[in-house]
């Protein structure tokens, strides 16, 4: 069910290869696709959108439904049960809360007399968000786009999802975009959604950055309207990395392990331990837990393509291996966690000890999950209110804190060779009162006189 090696071997290296090259080719198969459907949603707009909508999700929607309505987000109050809305309403609260320690002032100093330095911090104006559809709905995306986004102050929130065959949205989804504070929500999914969001269309306006998660369609949508628009990140299959000593829970690990599994068959499931009799105790606890679980198939197939117990000597080899592979979720399941805590360097999101499960920062916890993958959490970060602000600089010199500084300015300008520059200050210094400039060389890398009007 799930393969076994041992760190530092060659078994073990060609297993950390097959996990980088898991995407490459299937990112090929789709370029063209995608790269023909954006190019028609950018040549007709709504026209497009629509054909693509009818073909790939529901021939019921039209230009004339594909904004949800305010009756439709009603009517999914309507069908959704009280203890789920319950814990939709806890989840909001916990990750407004996290991601409101995670706003930043503009700030403005003064350096010295004469100069006043600063960094003002604006929202971004209008972000779109995809959230996921198909065969499963992902209302807990829904809040981790939207929430962080509200909280940095944007004011148009515009999500796409797919609709179902009967040209409707999953009620879950339509309370959950109204529970984050989304302000329009339209039926469409797939790389003309993406497509839509980046270009803009008859129906739909064009945002300044699009967020959240998707299929490879999705996926390679994104990194191809990267520059008409910002995206978070390029998001590629769900991973988890468990990292154990001879205390770790056999039981709690097998099911952890499955939780990533059960995404999609090129998830990736990793325990890295020291302990080989838990490695004997965890295949147990997989045989027999998988047997109760609705997505079966598919976590035995990712836990065999891609799952992997990694034994190592001792726990500095795991986390070495571990920062290696900077995996999207790392638990750390040994018995003191804090005290290697410090040792960690790369992952997405961090869980300490046996009682934090990678679900619990799926859901409710608070901290965002939208995360980097397929290691590039050793460049990057999960998704936050940094994502949805942009950052502006600003100076104000005086006349005598210009004239300071103003040859060094100068010096530095002719070394470039940029005389216009050089220019730019040298009036100023220079020239003074307009009845005072001089009608020699304002500089010697000029090559023009300055005369008296």
């Amino acid at each position: 069910m799930i393969n076994v090696v041992y760190g530092n071997t060659e078994e073990g290296k060609r297993y950390l290869g097959k996990l980088k090259d898991r995407e490459e080719s299937i990112q090929q198969d789709v370029t063209n696709t995608v790269k023909n459907i954006l190019d028609d949603i950018k040549e007709n707009g709504d026209e497009a959108l629509i054909k693509y909508t009818n073909k790939f999700d529901s021939e019921n929607v039209n230009k004339n439904n594909i904004l949800v309505s305010k009756e439709e987000i009603n009517k999914a109050y309507e069908m959704v049960d009280k203890e789920f809305l319950d814990a939709l309403k806890l989840a909001a609260e916990n990750i407004e809360f996290f991601h409101e320690k995670q706003k930043r002032n503009s700030w403005m100093i003064t350096k010295e007399k004469g100069v006043m330095l600063g960094q003002n911090i604006r929202p971004l104006e209008n972000v779109g968000i995809y959230v996921p559809g198909g065969t499963a709905s992902y209302p807990s995306s829904v809040l981790m786009n939207a929430i962080p986004a509200k909280v940095a102050g944007v004011k148009n929130i515009v999500m796409v999802t797919p609709p179902s065959k009967n040209g409707g949205i999953n009620p879950n989804i339509l309370v959950a975009a109204d529970v984050a504070g989304v302000n329009k929500i339209y039926k469409v999914g797939g790389a003309q959604a993406v497509g839509a969001l980046a270009f803009g269309t008859e129906s739909i306006d064009k945002v300044d950055k699009i967020v959240g998660p998707g299929n490879i369609y999705v996926a390679m949508a994104k990194k191809n309207v990267y520059g008409y628009v910002d995206i978070d990140m390029i998001a590629g299959p769900s991973e988890i990395l468990i990292i154990a000593d001879e205390s770790g829970n056999a039981k709690y690990i097998a099911a952890d392990l499955m939780s990533q599994a059960e995404h999609d068959r090129l998830a990736s499931s990793i325990l890295v331990t020291t302990s080989l009799e838990l490695v004997g105790k965890v295949k147990e606890e997989l045989a027999l837990q998988v047997e109760n679980l609705s997505r079966k198939d598919i976590i035995l197939d990712s836990l065999k393509n891609y799952g992997v117990i990694i034994v190592v000597d001792n726990l500095k080899e795991a986390i070495d291996m571990s920062n290696k592979i900077a995996p999207e979720h790392l638990e750390v399941c040994v018995e003191n966690p804090f005290l290697v805590f410090g040792e960690i360097k790369n992952a997405g999101s961090i869980f300490l000890g046996s009682y934090s499960p990678e679900p619990l920062g799926d859901y409710i916890a608070g901290p965002n999950h939208v995360l980097p993958t397929s290691g590039t959490a050793r460049f990057f970060s999960p998704l936050s209110v940094d994502d949805f602000v942009k950052k502006s600089s600003f100076m104000y010199y005086s006349k005598e804190a210009l004239f300071d500084v103003g040859d060094k300015i100068i010096k530095l300008a002719d070394t470039e060779g940029l005389t216009a520059h050089a220019n730019s200050i040298a009036v100023r210094m220079k020239w003074g009162d307009r009845a005072q400039r001089p009608t020699v060389n304002l500089y010697p890398g000029l090559c023009f006189q300055a005369s008296v009007r």
